[in-house]
This record gives structure tokens, sequence and C-alpha cells, in this order.
């Protein structure tokens, strides 16, 4: 699983510094989550090519999360796009890039299907045979979700010497791969955890942004493998925060260690801060396992 982080600043781009987005790569699936403005000159600069993303989703409907959407849906058109372009958001946002495209008389010549989101409680809305994505209700100022991505369980592992050992003929390795028992001429029937190994352990991530500290989030995000939670603010400003509904560095640590997460990735900084420094050395005075997202950087877990 990796994480490249297009941008991870609040309210609005600079020169050094880019609104969120970023591109999770799980299950070989690459999914961009949120996207500011300045998100497809990151995604250049960082060598994702457009057309293996078919999955986009949008946490809320502020500009610093999604003003660059309309602008990447564009530039799909102009690179020749055939495939289908999915993308998972609040309701509102299949009227406002309709309403871009309609008075520009530029509709995408590939299918641009929009799945709007209303519900305030975890909704599965997306599933295949790799992963699934699960809303994250957020509480912000207008309706906003996080959303959890966890990969399914994979097949075990053929162990070619133990079915050496055995005798089995390689006719029969498929049927292992596939989880089944197999009987020798003898009669005798090997169990297929005898003949294979587990497959990795599916990996997990909850994407938080933006939202106030919120106890209650705890209870979804149990064991993630990575959380990366917004922290607008620090404790300094916690007033602030709540003003705005955000959270600050300790809450999202806060939270992290309610969920028993393994790791917290912040971002979502405020740009009145000297150093994002400060926001790490806040957080592990709760959670110890703390990166630091940034502008370009990426993570493998």
């Amino acid at each position: 699983m990796r994480l490249t982080i297009l941008g991870c600043y609040a309210a609005t781009p600079r020169t050094l510094t880019n609104p969120t987005a970023q591109v999770l790569e799980i299950n070989n699936h690459i999914i961009l989550i949120d996207c500011g403005e300045g998100t497809q000159v990151e995604l250049r600069r960082r060598k994702v090519k457009f057309s293996r993303i078919n999955y986009i989703f949008i946490s809320h409907l502020h500009g610093d999360h999604f003003f660059g959407l309309p602008g990447l849906i564009s530039t799909m058109r102009l690179l020749g796009r055939e495939k289908e372009l999915h993308v998972y958001g609040p309701k509102g946002i299949k009227e406002v890039i309709t309403l871009l495209l309609k008075l520009g008389d530029s509709w995408t010549n590939y299918p641009l299907l929009f799945h709007e989101l209303i519900s305030k409680e975890p909704e599965l809305v997306f599933e295949d045979k790799k992963i699934s994505v699960t809303t994250i209700p957020l509480n912000h100022r207008i309706y906003t979700n996080g959303f959890l991505f966890k990969e399914k369980e994979g097949k075990r592992k053929l162990n070619i010497d133990a079915a050496q050992n055995y005798g089995i003929d390689k006719a029969y390795y498929q049927n292992i791969k596939n989880g089944k028992d197999i009987t020798l001429d003898n009669g005798e029937t090997i169990r297929n955890k005898e003949l294979t190994f587990d497959p990795p352990k599916p990996k997990s991530y909850a994407f938080c942004s933006d939202t106030v500290y919120d106890t209650n989030l705890s209870e979804q995000l149990k064991g993630v493998d990575v959380l990366y939670h917004e922290s607008t603010f620090l404790e300094s400003e916690s007033e602030l925060a709540t003003k705005t509904k955000h959270s600050t560095a300790l809450q999202a640590a806060k939270t992290a260690k309610a969920a028993n997460v393994k790791t917290l990735v912040l971002g979502h900084y405020s740009t009145r801060y000297k150093s994002i420094e400060l926001f790490k050395e806040e957080a592990t005075t709760i959670f110890s396992n703390v990166l630091l997202a940034d502008d370009g950087r990426a993570f493998d877990f």
C-alpha cells in the first residue's frame, strides 16, 4: 500500500504548498482522494498516469478539496480518455461539474459517472474482488465524509515443497491455490493449509479530513493500519478549531490512540505556523507512531 501526498495544506494554494489531494495505491487500484487546485500538475510531477485513475473520492464541497476536479476531468478528455471515470462525493457534485461542462460546451467523450452521497451513517459505496470503500461520516461545517479503504483477503500461496513431498501432481496445483483439499491415491486427504502459505494480511487506510474532534470516530477506525487525520491547528488555537470545526494535532493523536491504529499521518495544516514539525511534536505526546504528510511525500506501508 502506497500513499502519495499531492497536497496537504488548508484553505488556499500557495507557491510552495498545495491544498488537499492524495493518491492511494492499494491492491492494484490507483485512487485519487480529494482534488484541490493544482492536483493535475502534481500528478504529472509525481509521474502518476491519469489513465490509471478510475475512481475519485471527494470528501466535501469546500474549494480546497475539489476545485481541481473540473480541470482534471477536462484534461482527461483532451488526452483521449475512453474508459469510465467514477466520482464519489456529496450530493451537488454532479451539478457543479456538469454545469461547467455544459457552459463550456465541453462534454467528456468518456463515461463520467457520479455517485452522490447523502447518508449520515457509514455506507459501503464501492466494492470489488480486491477492495471495499466505506464512508466515514465527519462533523464539519457542511456535509462531509472521510473514507475507509480495506483490502480483501488474497488467495493462499502454494507451498511447492509441501506439494512435492506429498507427491501431488502439478495438475492439482490450481485447485490447491483455489483453497481445495487434496485426496491422495491412498485415500488420505491433505488439508489445504498444509499445502499453502497464509496470504499477506489485508491492509486498511482511513482518510479523515475535515472534521471537528469527534470521540465517536474511534469506533469505526478500530485497528486501521494507517489513519490520515486532519490537524489544521495546534492546541494553542483549539478554540479556533472548535469554531471552524477542525481538529488539532493533539486531538488527532487522541483519536488514533483510542482507535488503536498502527500509524497516524497528520495533514491539512494551517499555514500560520512556522514549521509542520510542531504538529508532530504535539501529537507524539499522546501517540508515538506519527508521520507528517507534506507535498510530494510518499509512504509505503
